[in-house]
């Protein structure tokens, strides 16, 4: 997680903007210390192409009334190290669900979304995965916890004893016929198989994910979670809102001491 000031003293009354960036929309809120959003969720479609640019833009676009706050929070659906991008399969695309676009997978690759986001803001600002940041408002912070969001593609954190644990692209892992777990689960393969195959798809993956990773608790969430049901993700499972997305935004700053 990176952050363009960690040396703050924050208020009690400490709000902050929290913004969910996906491969189909960008959404936002500003939540106050008790993780309670105090602003209606707003929400913009995710264009396309999406050079990094043109989504600082984007941004900046959707949440320039919801000004008023100590800090920022993004979650973002791609590989981020200390703020930098190091691959988003979703914005790699010229449009959504289409082919890997070799011109805009090499602009985001190394983007500093934290630096130029927290210049845009002129706020403190942290840029982490998506499936992190809602993983925030979530774990329990027993055991080893696993989160799976479920959207135009797959994300995953985990969680141990609380601990945020670096974070690893576990979806991008071999699944079935030759494709990932990210395309196999992803949005554009639940419209093609309809959503009773996709169903199917995702309760082997989690006993995959289980195989590998003897998790005690998982979270499901992601905009796709809401064609699940609770005998879908097994009896350590729970089905999260999409919201916790937002919700998360707050708890990255108390896990980065």
């Amino acid at each position: 997680m990176t952050s363009a000031k960690t040396d703050t003293i924050w208020p009690p009354d400490v709000l902050t903007l929290s913004i969910d960036i996906g491969g189909s929309g960008c959404k936002a809120s500003i939540v106050n210390a008790q993780g309670i959003m105090t602003t209606e969720r707003v929400r913009v479609d995710t264009p396309y192409p999406c050079p990094p640019d043109h989504l600082v833009e984007t941004v900046v676009d959707l949440v320039r009334p919801m000004l008023g706050v100590h800090r920022v929070s993004v979650g973002f659906p791609g590989l981020v190290r200390h703020g930098h991008v190091i691959e988003v399969p979703s914005l790699s695309r010229a449009e959504y669900g289409g082919d890997r676009d070799r011109d805009l997978a090499e602009a985001w690759h190394g983007f500093d979304l934290a630096h130029a986001l927290a210049q845009s803001f002129q706020l403190p600002t942290k840029v982490v995965n998506d499936a992190d940041m809602q993983g925030c408002a979530v774990a329990s912070g027993t055991g080893l916890e696993f989160v799976m969001t479920l959207g135009t593609g797959v994300g995953t954190a985990l969680f141990n004893e609380g601990a945020l644990l670096p974070h690893l692209e576990l979806s991008h892992g071999p699944f079935k016929d030759g494709l990932s777990f990210d395309i196999s689960l992803g949005n554009a393969q639940r419209k093609e198989i309809g959503n009773d195959r996709w169903i199917k798809r995702v309760r082997r993956a989690i006993a995959a994910f289980d195989d590998m990773l003897f998790f005690d608790r998982i979270y499901v969430g992601g905009g796709n979670a809401k064609h699940l049901s609770p005998a879908d993700i097994g009896g350590k499972g729970e089905i999260v809102p999409n919201t916790s997305g937002i919700l998360g935004g707050v708890r990255v700053w108390d896990l980065d001491a």
